[in-house]
């Protein structure tokens, strides 16, 4: 049975801040968050949720419920460049007739939405180079057609959101800090008198890693030293891309350095034997066979797990290459 989409919602967190919970069309991951903060006659959004038919309305549903309007937003700042953080970001700026602020490094999401088609072509070739077979790639290149970006239209940002920046509200200044590793776009954002994390999808109330693969050096290296640049400011409250409000801030950065760390040794001692394939140590390192449904995801994250180790000369990558014959899968050995 096909599951029941929800519908937006809006809630006060405390005077002043304002969640509105906005639905997704993914399995696993029914709604995110954007957050709307006082600001004078108006308010600060921070992220915008995904565009999809409908979307407009449940975000206009939320507000209502918190007694706000899209002709309030007075700026539109966004934590990263993914679909469920910036997808409705252009037409809201439209409407609201304000500014955009992201972070510039946001190639990994403007650069697919212009040429959505080598931008798939990429992704095919990454997941054969890791042993999907090419049946199963093939099925999967006639699906991804048909999925949405989930993005309205590209904007460029008014203003970089970068460190140095202040975003000004009624709950005081917001600095901004940038978070790399889930995306290479991402920041967070922190009201210091109030000791309060706008986290966006740095740090989840449950531990859920994902990284966007081939855009940046090694994005689970980054994570981490992003989890370092969060735990120093010492936050008392945060407030995430993805479900509640939480206030163990430092146990949710523990956890996930934890998790990172126990995943990056089982991708190592996964290797140990012969050189193996992605495809071939996923399992082993998540506990569970890959599916439809998780194979993109692990995929991923597993690369880059590889790539740290690359990086820091504990693995090596073997092309492998035959004379006149297509390229067989990638594999991969302990150096």
């Amino acid at each position: 049975m096909p599951r029941q989409r929800e519908l937006g919602r809006g809630e006060r967190v405390l005077p002043g801040l304002w969640r509105l919970r906005l639905p997704l069309p993914w399995p696993g991951v029914p709604h995110c968050n954007a957050w709307a903060i006082a600001a004078g006659p108006g308010v600060v959004l921070v992220d915008t949720g995904m565009h999809e038919p409908g979307s407009m309305a449940d975000l206009e549903l939320a507000m209502h419920q918190v007694r706000l309007r899209v002709e309030h937003v007075r700026l539109v700042a966004c934590t990263h460049a993914h679909a469920d953080h910036y997808g409705q970001a252009a037409p809201i700026v439209e409407r609201a007739g304000c500014e955009l602020w992201m972070h510039p490094n946001h190639e990994h999401a403007a650069a697919p939405l212009g040429n959505p088609e080598q931008a798939l072509a990429r992704r095919i070739e990454i997941a054969r180079q890791s042993g999907v077979p090419a049946a199963t790639l093939a099925h999967y290149a006639e699906q991804a057609k048909e999925v949405a970006s989930g993005i309205a239209a590209w904007r460029e940002p008014d203003r970089a959101l970068v460190p140095g920046v202040e975003i000004e509200t009624d709950l005081g200044i917001w600095t901004v800090h940038e978070t790399p590793g889930h995306a290479p776009s991402h920041v967070c954002l922190f009201q210091p008198e109030r000791r309060l994390l706008i986290s966006g999808d740095h740090l989840l109330g449950r531990i859920s890693l994902y990284y966007d693969y081939g855009w940046s050096p090694d994005p689970a290296g980054e994570f981490l030293r992003s989890l370092d640049v969060v735990q120093e400011l010492d936050a008392r409250v945060c407030v995430a891309g993805h479900g509640r409000p939480f206030t163990d801030v430092g146990a949710h950065i523990d956890a996930n350095r934890k998790l990172v760390h126990d995943r990056i040794r089982a991708v190592a001692t996964a290797l140990g034997g012969e050189p193996r394939t992605v495809v071939e140590i996923v399992p082993e390192v998540y506990g569970e066979p890959l599916t439809p449904l998780n194979a993109g995801w692990w995929l991923s994250e597993t690369l880059c797990y590889l790539r740290h180790l690359e990086v820091n000369g504990a693995v090596r990558r073997e092309v492998v290459t035959a004379a006149g014959e297509e390229a067989g899968p990638d594999r991969w050995r302990s150096a």
